[in-house]
């Protein structure tokens, strides 16, 4: 393959390639490196958008695949202590980022060498495509585990992308671990596989015209308009989990209220 630019952060790389085959053209491998397993921090994410920037800005058209360097790890997720602690994490880095992919102007697979957990499975399914290697790793949102509600914008893009309820509800609220196989029977990814079958991808649905298009990502944002007014206005869904907690406690409060008034009704034990 033919390497572009390579862009280092602290932690890591991102290079950018293109692959030596002659029928496909104007394809960009970005591989990103970040031991042990590819959080998503703020130097990540900057040189994620940089990257993309580059691509749009120094190349011709065409198809961006983003891919991890670490084999058991496409990403899993967020430094969740470093997130908390960093000013504005969400809004001026993750959101940004996943608004970037989600309205990119040309196609992007996410192509899924290993696990992809939380925050990590949810930049894979801000791509447009996703393909998934058929012997390890697993899609996830572990954040029932780790006690952790998802915010708007973490759990909008799952409305929009995924359309049986039975499978949003074991993903976002059961945990559940997701193999190749059955993401791919339920439409989570396009198709099994690694490099060869991601270029396949792009042959079979010649990929590299749309980038071609005005229309491309203008058409993007309103099939994921609703995704996106929750990450340009993160405050709306932060107003809905607030008003969610506040009725949860009232709802708790009056729960224990009426077992205690109904304990005291009963009839003593003789």
């Amino acid at each position: 393959m033919q390497e572009l630019f390579t862009i280092p952060f602290t932690g890591g790389t991102f290079v950018c390639r293109k692959p030596s085959v002659s029928d496909v053209k104007n394809v960009y491998i970005l591989t990103f490196t970040s031991e042990p397993d590819n959080r998503l921090t703020p130097a990540f994410i900057d040189a994620f958008l940089l990257s993309l920037d580059i691509i749009q800005h120094r190349y011709p058209p065409g198809v961006v695949i983003t891919t991890s360097g670490i084999p058991k790890f496409y990403s899993n997720g967020l430094d969740l202590e470093l997130a908390l602690n960093t000013e504005g994490f969400f809004e001026k880095y993750l959101y940004k980022l996943y608004r970037r992919l989600l309205t990119y102007p040309y196609p992007t697979i996410a192509l899924i060498n290993g696990h992809a957990f939380a925050g990590g499975f949810m930049l894979a399914m801000y791509h447009d495509y996703r393909v998934q290697n058929p012997t390890r790793g697993f899609l996830c949102l572990n954040e029932v585990f780790l006690g952790v509600p998802l915010k708007q914008p973490m759990a909008t893009i799952y409305l929009d992308k995924i359309s049986s309820a039975t499978l949003r509800r074991d993903l976002m609220v059961e945990g559940k671990r997701v193999a190749a196989k059955e993401a791919l029977e339920a439409g989570i990814i396009d198709a099994v596989g690694g490099l060869d079958e991601a270029l396949a991808l792009v042959r079979q649905r010649q990929l590299d015209k749309l980038a071609r298009s005005p229309a491309y990502a203008p058409l993007k944002e309103g099939a994921y308009r609703r995704t996106l007014e929750v990450l340009d206005d993160p405050t709306n869904g932060e107003k809905f989990m607030a008003e969610a907690d506040e009725k949860r406690e009232i709802a708790e409060k009056e729960g224990a209220e009426n077992v205690r008034r109904w304990e005291q009704s009963r009839p003593a034990k003789l």
